[in-house]
């Protein structure tokens, strides 16, 4: 090769290489960058499993009420709103000095529900005139005169929406006494459990209380003006049952 073509090869050699050097350079800035680093350790898990007989009981007391709720209303149709709502209010003023007048508190009165609404005619969308209607809860706490005190609101009230139910003043104690019974069924349950799987019952670890609300006992609606005019009504008040649940969990020992 003569002297002149070397330096052009060698040159042309130096190119080449620049070139795929810049072109490597350019594709490897374009790659995201990947991190590789040793997984961190998980922490322990600090939920533990312990082995233990768990059971429920349940137990019902039944107690005479001692309470009556009664629920009395009255309504106006007139052609007006105002008109009905004007009526409501005397005939509502009414039940309410009734209610006083045989002995039932203030404290034991109060409005449960209150509505002024179009009143339509048959499956017509024509509005013919305004319904004001009012109901009112008390109680009563002479359950051996509940149908006494619904004659009274009837006859001398004006009350023509009538609903009477019975509860306990007190129904803690009740209540009490019935879970007792609960824990000493969930006990025994727990001990026949125990015996069938031949361990030991340990130390009493938790009792949870699963029941809720309280008795009462809802006697349902009475259409008192139908009824025959000089025979009492007659609402016999019963039982009640005070239903208690619990679950208890016992260590194996």
């Amino acid at each position: 090769m003569s002297p002149t073509v070397r330096p052009v090869v060698f040159s042309g050699a130096v190119a080449v290489i620049c070139a795929v050097a810049v072109t490597l350079a350019v594709v490897a800035a374009s790659r995201p960058t990947v991190v590789v680093a040793a997984p961190t350790a998980l922490p322990p898990s600090t939920a533990t499993f312990t082995p233990g007989v768990f059971a429920s009981g349940d137990a019902t007391v039944s107690k005479r009420p001692d309470l009556a709720f009664l629920s009395v209303g009255v309504e106006s149709l007139k052609p007006t709103a105002a008109a009905a709502q004007s009526d409501l209010a005397s005939k509502a003023a009414k039940l309410i000095a009734k209610a006083k007048s045989i002995g039932i508190a203030d404290k034991d009165i109060n409005t449960s529900g209150y509505s002024v609404n179009p009143n339509y005619s048959g499956s017509n969308s024509t509005i013919d005139g305004y319904r004001a209607s009012e109901q009112i809860s008390l109680k009563w706490h002479n359950v051996d005169t509940v149908g006494a005190a619904l004659d009274a609101m009837v006859q001398q009230g004006g009350a023509t929406n009538v609903n009477v139910g019975f509860g306990l003043a007190n129904p803690k104690v009740a209540q009490a006494e019935a879970r007792i019974q609960a824990i000493g069924d969930a006990k025994s349950k727990a001990q026949a459990m125990a015996d069938a799987a031949g361990v030991k019952l340990g130390q009493l670890m938790r009792v949870t209380d699963l029941s809720y609300g309280g008795p009462v006992n809802y006697g349902g609606s009475f259409d008192l003006a139908a009824k025959a005019p000089g025979v009492p009504t007659q609402v016999p008040v019963g039982q009640l049952d005070v239903s208690v649940t619990v679950e208890v969990d016992f260590a194996i020992a």
